[in-house]
């Protein structure tokens, strides 16, 4: 076929295999046999075979799975995917709807189910799929493009060409499941547990043969820029996204009231058995995208968005023994060892019993029948003691005066339900300590984990944070499992996170009271380590959200010698000592003209993003807000700006265009 009439042809063919391709999965209403569609995709690779430049990232061919991958390569998200905040009960939802009508007044709720699957983000760039990615820690995913393209959900090319970022979750259909678990039991392999797991571990296939073999779908929820698209609210962001021909799930209701919620969570409990997929909750999101706006977020998820889990899957098993462990602050807590037995798809062998004060309430006896349950389906627990059923061998279970670790007296603290050891060279404690420091949201070491952390400690290498800065190559390419690859991987991933800015090292000192938003806010406000060291209460406490304890167990933490020469012995080691993220900037200390103003974005702008504009703004003094008010100075407006501009006029409030922004920022 000559050059050109075969361009002409492949074009044709990409545009009849994405319209049927689009009404068999995405509409559920094909309009041409199999046969058809096969034949039409036959001819397609054919033509690309003969015409190898004619083969694009967006052709239809794609889909059946590329070159086998090395590794997959990590990826930044431009914005954060964020883990939800958990309900469990309908108390919980009247507290959640509590919370959010004190601070932006009457709502109306938008109600979606949650999949139980992978949440992906799916990056655009002109209408076309360039990149796609796992949450991963929710700043940092993995690229996994290639897996995605085999599912056929997944429009490679959009509607309209837009740049834009689509989230949502992937997910194996229930018939999917059965059918690979069945090939795989007449294979002599083992079965996935669940369907979840099935579908996580396709797309983590390096060969994405394997992955289109899978049979993946996927529901796309929100678009990380949806307020920029011109959209107001989260139910018209989901019409949006079947307008740009994607996947969405329909089982969705908008509501005015938590009782209507509630209706509609007691009604999916029990279609849940129904549906062709799993899910494993119900996300209740305010539907107004100001709204969403205004309420903020906190350091690990949105105000203005909450997931009920379903109640957990319960069953009786034996209680065989207690072990107690002793983490990073010195708790000691106890855990049930049981006899095996599957929960909700998987096997349960250990069970959360969180205190003594526990034990004590419930009962709880050595070789007692207990019933437990995974609370939100991930953390198994004894829900009571089936005591009816007792032999009379029962034991009874009392804590230990010492630390099960290193001998010393335990100690319970004035207000807490905990025993606690309070040695400071308890091993236990140092172990976790270190496990925590090199965690993801703190100084996130790749390849430093909890097996490897245990053997360095297990072999004397390390007594300290400190240590594992002095870490050679000799001494980890002798332990178990490290080859020389990974031994050179984790020297770089130990180096490189010298880098890091102060907040991912206050964190990761695990300073009590101190979690991730606390130490960046500490981190931004002192921006030297020497700054916050030497800070009295009275100062500590005239930070924004800095509370009595939280400024009392950072004035102890850094009164201790031990650990002032810690800092020390870290600092000539190289690890950065300073805050190196966005600066904030005081509106006294800047003369632009956006010092001191408070300004609202809103719409499409086309030269910057949202995100940049904003962080150049506020480089300059000036704050951000997210809904208009007499309060507001400012208006920037771009395209398709909806009630925010209409109620800026209405209120006489300046306006301003993109054009006029940029202008201003160049000054």
């Amino acid at each position: 076929m000559e050059k050109e009439a075969a361009k002409r042809r492949v074009e044709q063919l990409h545009a009849l295999i994405n319209k049927y391709n689009y009404e068999y999965h995405t509409l559920d209403d094909p309009s041409v046999p199999d046969s058809e569609y096969d034949k039409l995709m036959k001819e397609l690779i054919s033509i690309e075979e003969e015409h190898p430049d004619l083969k694009t990232p967006d052709s239809p061919s794609q889909r059946v799975g590329g070159a086998v991958l090395d590794a997959f390569q990590k990826v930044q998200h431009k914005t954060p995917m964020l883990s939800l905040g958990n309900a469990f009960n309908e108390e919980d939802l009247r507290d959640f709807d509590r919370r959010v009508r004190q601070s932006v007044g009457d709502v109306e709720y938008n109600v979606e189910l949650k999949i139980d699957g992978l949440a992906v983000s799916l990056r655009y760039e002109n209408g076309v799929f360039v990149r796609g990615a796992t949450r991963g820690d929710g700043t940092t995913g993995e690229d996994i493009t290639e897996n995605l393209k085999t599912i056929r959900n997944i429009p490679l090319k959009m509607k309209r060409s837009l740049s834009i970022e689509v989230r949502g979750e992937a997910y194996m259909p229930k018939r999917s499941f059965e059918l690979l678990n069945e090939a795989r039991l007449e294979r002599g392999e083992e079965p996935f547990a669940n369907p979840r797991n099935a579908a996580a571990g396709s797309l983590r296939q390096l060969d994405p043969k394997i992955a289109a073999k899978r049979n993946l779908d996927i529901f796309v929820y929100s678009i990380a820029e949806l307020d920029e698209m011109g959209v107001e609210t989260q139910s018209r962001g989901l019409d949006f996204l079947d307008e740009l021909g994607f996947k969405t799930n329909h089982e969705r209701k908008k509501c005015s009231t938590i009782e209507e919620v509630i209706e509609i969570v007691d009604e999916l409990k029990t279609k849940r058995a129904d549906l062709p997929y799993e899910i494993d909750g119900i996300v209740i999101k305010v539907d107004s995208l100001d709204q969403q706006e205004e309420l903020g977020f906190t350091a690990k998820s949105p105000r203005w968005a909450i997931a009920y889990k379903f109640p957990a899957e319960e069953v009786v098993t034996k209680l065989l023994d207690i072990e107690l462990s002793v983490g990073r602050t010195g708790v000691v807590t106890p855990t049930a060892i049981l006899e095996p037995v599957k929960v909700a798809g998987t096997t349960v062998q250990r069970a959360s019993l969180h205190n003594e004060d526990l034990i004590k309430e419930k009962d709880i006896r050595l070789y007692d029948k207990v019933v437990i349950k995974k609370a939100g389906d991930i953390i198994p627990e004894v829900v009571n003691v089936l005591v009816e059923q007792r032999t009379g061998e029962e034991k009874e279970f009392s804590m230990p005066d010492e630390c099960p670790e290193c001998g010393s007296e335990l100690v319970r603290i004035e207000g807490e339900v905990a025993l606690r050891c309070i040695n400071p060279e308890c091993p236990a404690q140092i172990r976790e300590g270190l496990i925590h420091f090199v965690s993801r949201n703190a100084m996130n070491i790749e390849g430093l984990g909890e097996r490897v952390i245990t053997q360095l400690f297990r072999e004397d290498l390390v007594k300290n944070v400190a240590d594992l800065y002095k870490l050679t190559r000799e001494q980890l390419i002798n332990l178990e499992r490290m080859g020389e690859k990974s031994t050179d991987n984790l020297l770089q991933s130990i180096e490189k996170s010298k880098e890091n800015s102060l907040e991912r090292l206050l964190f990761g000192l695990g300073i009590r009271f101190i979690g991730e938003k606390a130490a960046k806010t500490l981190a931004m406000h002192f921006e030297t380590i020497d700054r916050l060291k030497t800070a009295s209460k009275e100062e500590l406490l005239e930070v924004d959200e800095i509370g009595e304890k939280m400024a009392d167990a950072i004035v102890t933490y850094f009164e201790k010698e031990e650990m002032l020469k810690l800092l020390d012995e870290l600092e000539q080691l190289g690890v950065n000592m300073v805050y190196t993220g966005p600066k904030q900037v005081k509106a006294e200390d800047s003369d632009s003209y956006f010092a001191g103003k408070t300004i609202v974005l809103t719409g499409k702008l086309s030269e910057m993003s949202r995100n940049d504009a904003k962080a150049e703004i506020e480089a300059l003094g000036g704050k951000i807000t997210g809904s208009v008010s007499k309060k507001t100075d400012l208006v920037i407006a771009g395209e398709a700006a909806g009630s925010k501009l209409a109620k800026a006029e209405e209120l006489n409030i300046e306006v301003w265009d993109e054009a006029r922004l940029i202008r201003e920022l160049k000054k």
